[in-house]
């Protein structure tokens, strides 16, 4: 008899996107680009380091729970502190919200090729996992209304969404969220809201509020912060007070929440992130389609390839990685026709397009 559960056995070990070191010394070259995993080609905000070495000397004592950076965050997005959540980046929060709410006969509902890091967590909780098909790359919300049935406790949205880059509008969500009960609960990922919010048919979550949606943000992206995990969340405060229960108890760490104290705070940091995203999803979109390429729509800091005739994207990867260039084949979310390439550095984009040229040259031979 297996002591691990069937649907943990089941689950594929996630693989991150390659490291630029590794790909250097495989393929022994000088440099690598690395736009693989939506990652900001600027390093971390200037402010939040400033931020983390004024903690280093207190890390004798245990964190507070993330006290300080929800009272900011509440401050700034004018709500109560008991309506905000912090943990180990939005990833860590979505763990949690699978912990605290979800029941042995609750099923989750969500669009095929949803975040693969959703995508484990859901299925690692041993429920039903449902989905129904993107509509040209967007998530069908009317599909999704039409699927919700007597099991359904959450319905997990992204938008901008991972890896499709596409968004819904508000007024789909608010003809989508008439279709809902209230007993289901809606985790809206907004990860990358950053990026998007100045769209005017954006629908940023905190123009309205409703008691069955938990908003999940991050500063891994547009703040440079991966590698540090903090990200936070905004709920009902008899939502966020069960998932306090659940959180680990010295979560974030001291030196993750001041990193995203110091991060609010730089305004400038903020401003150069957008500036060099958007003039490289321009350069990418149309560098990419001028190769023949279906690029899809992008408002986050990444652009999804679909390869004409579904054909697999792993040989079009490896002519890319041979090149040093680093981009991330999508199998694993259920995608395997498809790629994603975050934008880099200008060089860096540039030497991905190079590459590509390359690379479909051979490969079309």
């Amino acid at each position: 008899m297996s002591l691990v559960p069937p649907y943990i056995e089941s689950l594929q070990l996630y693989e991150p996107g390659k490291h630029a070191d590794a790909v250097r010394k495989q393929y022994g070259l000088t440099h690598a680009a690395k736009l693989a995993s939506n990652e900001n080609p600027l390093g971390p905000s200037p402010l939040a380091l400033e931020s983390v070495q004024q903690q280093m000397g207190s890390l004798n004592l245990y964190p507070n729970g993330g006290l300080d950076l929800r009272t900011v965050l509440a401050r700034q997005y004018d709500v109560k502190v008991e309506n905000v959540i912090v943990g180990s980046g939005s990833e860590g929060i979505i763990s949690n919200i699978i912990r605290t709410f979800l029941c042995d006969e609750d099923e989750v509902l969500t669009t095929e090729a949803a975040f693969v890091g959703f995508q484990m967590l859901a299925k690692s909780r041993g429920v039903k996992y449902r989905t129904v098909p993107y509509n040209a790359w967007h998530y069908d919300l009317q599909a999704l209304a039409a699927a919700v049935n007597e099991h359904t406790k959450i319905i997990y949205l992204a938008n901008p969404n991972n890896p499709t880059g596409t968004i819904f509008s508000r007024l789909e969500f608010d003809e989508f969220y008439r279709h809902v009960p209230e007993r289901v609960l809606i985790i809206l990922d907004e990860a990358y809201f950053e990026y998007a919010k100045d769209n005017p048919r954006y629908p940023d979550s905190m123009h309205y509020r409703y008691d069955n949606i938990i908003t999940l943000r991050t500063f891994s992206k547009v703040y440079g912060l991966a590698g540090i995990r903090i990200g936070y969340g905004f709920a009902h405060e008899e939502l966020i007070k069960n998932l306090l229960k659940v959180k680990l108890a010295f979560e974030p760490s001291t030196l993750a929440q001041a990193a995203g104290i110091g991060a609010l705070a730089d305004k400038e940091f903020l401003h150069r992130s957008l500036e060099l995203n958007a003039r490289g999803i321009r350069y990418l979109m149309e560098s990419l389609r001028q190769l023949g390429l279906d690029a899809i729509e992008s408002e986050a800091n990444f652009v999804m390839l679909a390869l004409k005739g579904k054909a697999p994207a792993s040989l079009l990867n490896q002519k890319l990685l041979e090149q040093g260039v680093i981009v991330r084949p999508l199998e694993v979310f259920g995608l395997p026709h498809c790629l994603r390439i975050s934008t880099g550095s200008d060089q860096d984009n540039e030497t991905c397009v190079e590459a590509m040229k390359r690379a479909l040259a051979t490969w079309k031979q």
